[in-house]
């Protein structure tokens, strides 16, 4: 049975809505009761699902409510290509191993949003992989070069005498198929994905004779307002320890706060303004902060997590539970001993967060900042490494 309640279409079509084409012909389908068939595509080019995919997701997760045939797709083969939107250089192609890596917990993650026993999962691997040359051939007739070219990206980087691959040019193509192949109705995606959107809108045409809907979401920011990327270490994945994610979005921009109440939280439109009329930004991120950890933890863990973040950073206290870390060694390089605690990914990581003062040694009462990232440190059983305001380390010795 497909819902077909006006108002609550009405507020799919538009809550978190960049762009629909066509709006007038996918709100009369949705409308006349007739079961549609979509999708969402993710390519594996990291591990974590963040918040920025769940806006999607959550659309997924509405049209499913509504009882329509709802997709999941894993750009296992297009990962391993690379998607140019929004790239102002080549990507480094991935391995199939690394892709593979990567979506292992894709179903596990995603399964915070969607129900998957209404959910379809797929693969383009299961399709591209088998396209012959003949086929390859076929689809790119279907476009020209200046087509191609007149992407912004594409064009910034021509201007700056930077290359582009013959592969990326491939990419649309290979992304439009996915319509073909599925033989959607509706793709969802965010605002940077228009141009490969239209390019299977174009193909679904070609192929199945189908005019193929498409709903683009507004792009959710990163915490420091640029694109929410793991190259930026700016993203909240939806996978985040409550503690983490409760800090994270405190600690972003507070220009970013409507932005995030519309496309990151399910608040009602009521909720939303009574949230801003809270007259302090710190009372409105840390509602903000409270309803995403609920969404994805329970509410008792977001209470919890609010207690923790006040603890440390209102209260100035030591957090109640924090990693240990065990050590045989009196001495330890500074940056060997944030890298080994895990307070670092690198060496440089280590050493640049010296240099910003952002590392502090406790014990007891006393706090002393390291500012030599050459420095030795004595190990003293119960000592504690801070990094930042969010990362503490308790050094036991053995």
């Amino acid at each position: 049975m497909v819902e077909t309640n006006p108002q609550k279409i009405e507020e799919i079509l538009t809550r978190g809505v960049e762009e629909i084409i066509v709006k007038d012909d996918l709100k009369k389908r949705l409308l006349s009761g007739k079961k549609i068939k979509l999708y969402f595509g993710v390519d594996p080019t990291g591990a974590d699902l963040h918040i920025g995919h769940a806006v999607q997701l959550w659309k997924l997760r509405d049209f499913q409510e509504l009882g329509h045939d709802v997709i999941l797709l894993i750009g296992d083969f297009t990962a391993r290509i690379g998607d140019p939107s929004g790239k102002d250089a080549l990507r480094k192609p991935l391995s199939e191993k690394e892709v593979k890596e990567n979506f292992k917990t894709y179903k596990k993650q995603a399964s915070k949003i969607l129900n998957f026993s209404k959910v379809k999962i797929q693969y383009n691997s299961s399709w591209l992989s088998k396209l012959k040359f003949a086929d390859i051939l076929k689809l790119a007739s279907n476009f020209t070069v200046q087509q191609m070219i007149q992407r912004e990206m594409f064009q910034k980087r021509l201007s700056a005498n930077m290359p582009i691959s013959l592969q990326e040019f491939m990419y649309p193509l290979m992304q439009g198929y996915d319509s073909v192949a599925m033989d959607v109705d509706l793709e969802i995606g965010g605002n940077d994905q228009m141009f490969n959107m239209l390019a299977g809108r174009t193909l679904q045409k070609i192929y199945n004779n189908k005019d193929k809907s498409i709903l683009t979401t507004k792009l959710l920011l990163g915490s420091d307002g640029r694109k929410m990327s793991k190259t930026y270490n700016n993203f909240v994945a939806i996978e985040d320890a409550p503690n983490d994610m409760f800090g994270k979005i405190m600690s972003m921009s507070d220009n970013l706060i409507d932005e995030y109440l519309e496309l990151a939280t399910r608040l009602s439109v009521e909720e939303i303004k009574e949230t801003k009329k809270l007259s302090n930004p710190r009372d409105q991120k840390a509602r903000l902060a409270r309803e995403i950890v609920k969404m994805y933890h329970e509410e008792k863990e977001a209470v919890k997590a609010e207690e923790e973040f006040n603890k440390i950073f209102r209260n100035k206290e030591l957090p109640s539970d924090m990693p240990i870390f065990e050590v045989t060694e009196n001495n330890y390089a500074i940056l060997d001993l944030m890298l080994d605690a895990k307070l670092a990914v690198s060496k440089n990581e280590a050493k640049r967060l010296v240099e910003q003062n952002a590392v502090e040694i406790i014990i007891g009462d006393k706090k002393q900042k390291i500012i030599d990232w050459k420095a030795e440190v004595n190990i003293e059983d119960g000592m504690i490494i801070k990094v930042g305001n969010r990362r503490f380390v308790k050094i036991i010795k053995k």
